[in-house]
């Protein structure tokens, strides 16, 4: 759909600042980010939205078409809460607040409820922080994880129900997923209610045969730990890494009304996966499992007495089986499921019928993948869903009961994305491409009314600034490669230029997307550099095929296509093939290294690896196995790796990690270390106390991208 186009840095010249009025600040903290809604949810009426207000102490009602008009206040008080979850009916809400933090994406805090009926607010436990509590469907108790194990809260007595009491730190969890489930199926709970809320359903994780870790904790000054400002602490958590025993994972279900716990006779391996559990909405419990391997998926239908009942899906694959894909199963109300597949070679939605059981496929017949599923409209008899438009675009599409007729639904030529309210009547459609900062437009029966924000002011504030540049490159093997460049604003082709070339590279990932990204990478290329970023294979949204090549052989295809893509960088005439770098973070910290340590291969004068992988073997058994297979049956692969090919490395190497890493745990780094420095290999480091995978708290950032330039400076301006 083309009805409106955006030239946004082509009208707002006059507010252009110039490049020396910028900082680093201004690319990596959070004023980079083009405005929108907030954490919002749409409500029913088509009008309007509620949002937590700045001060985190009301939820708001606001209209759509003017969203700082507030036209409601659901809840108003003194309490600062940090955020909330409405039931179906809107009837009960619940809050929480003081929360710390355990992994990356959980959480424990102190929970409440508020009956926006009677005016009454509850505190789910009065004595301690909790995790996971969630809300019953008639919203009369809440069920939640303390110390490993679940209770449950009746609202209007206050009594408490202890379901399990055999829950201990580095042993057994309940409900709570454990590291590597939360980390690589991003499971943070497994509490599940049934609709009529008469059961609850959980998996419980037997982690005493997983081997222990733990991080270092200093006292640290951004957040000081006081406990630790003489002696360091430490966190104690279970991390298996490839080819090391899993936790042991079973499946409960409690009863309500005679205070029971059942134990689900479940067909699965001794150390496969749950990765998936739900109920349908006409209360068939629904159990998904993989094996070890991850190329077997079953999805099993459990009756109300705890046994299966049927098996209701069966996939397998020669590489791996990715269940989290465009969102995983859903379920809808006429007891059909949608389950996105790419077993014909592309990420496709299958609507599988309770009675016939036989796929129907949304987006057949085209090289497309399906992104993200948003859900079906009853009324209309329609599905939406999110779709690519070629590798590099997404658009917005509806299509009907069968899988047919498939309508784009707002902009394309882009990145497209959209949230609907319940009934699907309302849509608020998010769009920008690489040169055009995001647009939110608000649709009412698919059709477009008002754009909502269009961003114009953050748009001149950034005038100026280069963008990028989408590109093909050649990888020397017959492939093209999708890259994306970003030039000084002041590029001279009669010029030479030092390059950064950033990756990622991970299995399924994209770097090279049209849609609108500011980062450090733009900061650099004000201060002189070109930055360049090539998807090699392996990497996502060019069907099975693609991602599959790299089956068992992690860092090698990849490696070949970031040689390529810096030799082709090498080659143009405004490039100088002396100053080339490579940088990356997490996998693509791992590929950095791998790319520099083919000696005289390596067109690399310097590199930047961040909280690398040196070795699959340190990695854990979810992510690695699915990719590599067990380490046992795999030896080459596995031996195929950095800390291998230590010997070979090439140009100076920047090494940055967080002491409390606890994805990627600091044996990667220190083991590698160890090993150059038998080498006598000199190396530049920067670690990051009390910092975890992701190095982003107390607005941190900005010093260690100052950093990373400072390095790139000294190396390949010298």
């Amino acid at each position: 759909m083309t009805y409106m186009k955006y030239f946004f840095f082509a009208i707002s010249a006059v507010f252009a600042c110039s490049a020396g009025a910028f900082t680093i600040e201004d690319f990596t903290l959070g004023q980079r980010f083009p405005e929108g809604l907030g954490d919002y949810e749409l409500t029913g009426d088509g009008d309007t939205f509620l949002v937590m207000s700045d001060d985190g102490r009301r939820i708001e009602r606001r209209l759509l078409q003017h969203r700082d008009s507030i036209v409601g206040t659901i809840l108003d008080g003194t309490t600062l809460w940090e955020g909330y979850e409405i039931s179906d009916d809107g009837r009960h809400i619940l809050l929480w607040n003081d929360s710390e933090p355990i992994y990356r994406n959980s959480f424990r805090a102190r929970y409440s409820v508020y009956d926006t009926k009677t005016g009454t607010l509850t505190p789910v436990d009065n004595d301690s922080l909790i995790e996971i509590a969630t809300l019953s469907p008639l919203g009369d108790r809440v069920a939640y994880v303390s110390n490993c194990d679940i209770y449950v809260r009746e609202l209007a007595t206050g009594s408490v129900t202890r379901v399990t009491d055999d829950g201990r730190h580095g042993s057994v969890t309940n409900g709570v997923p454990d590291w590597v489930y939360q980390e690589e199926f991003g499971m943070l709970s497994s509490l599940r209610w049934s609709p009529d809320g008469k059961t609850l359903a959980f998996i419980r994780w037997d982690e005493t045969k997983v081997p222990v870790t733990w991080v270092t904790l200093y006292e640290g000054a951004c957040t000081p730990h006081e406990q630790y400002r003489l002696y360091p602490g430490r966190y104690e958590f279970k991390y298996p890494v490839a080819g090391q025993p899993n936790a042991t994972v079973t499946v409960h279900t409690w009863n309500a009304a005679t205070k029971s716990v059942a134990t689900i006779a479940l067909p699965l391996d001794a150390d496969g996966y749950v990765p998936h559990i739900d109920y349908t909405p006409n209360g068939i419990l629904m159990v998904g499992t993989l094996n070890r391997l991850q190329n077997h998926w079953h999805i099993y239908a459990i009756n109300a007495i705890g046994t299966v009942y049927d098996g209701v899906y069966d996939e397998t694959s020669t590489t791996w089986i990715d269940v989290s894909r465009a969102g995983g199963v859903r379920f809808l109300d006429d007891g059909s499921f949608v389950i996105p597949s790419d077993r014909d070679g592309y990420t496709r939605l299958y609507i599988l019928n309770k009675h016939s059981l036989r796929p129907v496929v949304l987006g057949a017949g085209r090289d497309e993948e399906v992104t993200a599923y948003y859900g079906y409209d009853a009324r209309r008899h329609v599905h939406y869903y999110q779709r690519t438009d070629g590798p590099l675009r997404r658009v917005v599409c509806r299509a009907d009961a069968k899988g047919q007729h498939e309508t784009i639904i707002g902009q394309t030529g882009g990145t497209s994305s959209a949230r609907f309210n319940k009934d699907f009547t309302v849509m608020v459609e998010r769009y920008s491409n690489a040169t055009t900062p995001d647009v939110y437009t608000l649709y009412r029966n698919d059709r477009p009314q008002c754009v909502l924000e269009d961003n114009h002011e953050y748009t001149a504030r950034y005038t100026g600034v280069p963008l990028r540049e989408l590109i093909t490159v050649p990888n020397g093997c017959g492939d093209t490669l999708n890259g994306y460049l970003i030039k000084p604003a002041d590029f001279d082709p009669s010029r030479r230029y030092p390059v950064i070339m950033s990756q990622y590279c991970g299995p399924g990932s994209q770097e090279v997307l049209d849609r609108w990204t500011i980062d450090w990478e733009n900061y650099a290329a004000m201060q002189g550099y070109v930055v360049a970023c090539v998807d090699p294979r392996g990497t996502g949204m060019r069907g099975k095929a693609w991602r599959a090549q790299v089956y068992r052989n992690l860092g090698l295809l990849e490696t070949e296509d970031q040689i390529a893509a810096a030799r082709h960088m090498a080659s143009l005439p405004w490039v100088d093939s002396d100053r080339i770098a490579i940088y990356g973070w997490s996998y693509g910290g791992f590929e950095a290294l791998m790319a520099m340590s083919q000696g005289d291969e390596s067109p690399y004068r310097a590199g930047v690896a961040i909280a690398p992988v040196t070795s699959w073997r340190f990695y854990d058994t979810i992510y690695t196995e699915r990719y590599m297979g067990l380490p046992d049956d795999n030896a080459a692969g596995y031996d195929r790796s950095p800390l291998a090919l230590a010997a070979d490395l090439r140009g100076d190497l920047l090494l940055i990690f967080g002491s409390a890493d606890d994805n990627v745990q600091i044996i990667n780094e220190m083991q590698y270390m160890a090993v150059l420095n038998d080498m006598g290999r000199d190396i530049d480091l920067m670690v990051y106390p009390n910092m975890n995978h992701s190095i982003n708290y107390c607005d941190i950032r900005a010093t260690l991208y100052r950093r990373v330039l400072r390095f790139l400076d000294t190396t390949l301006r010298r």
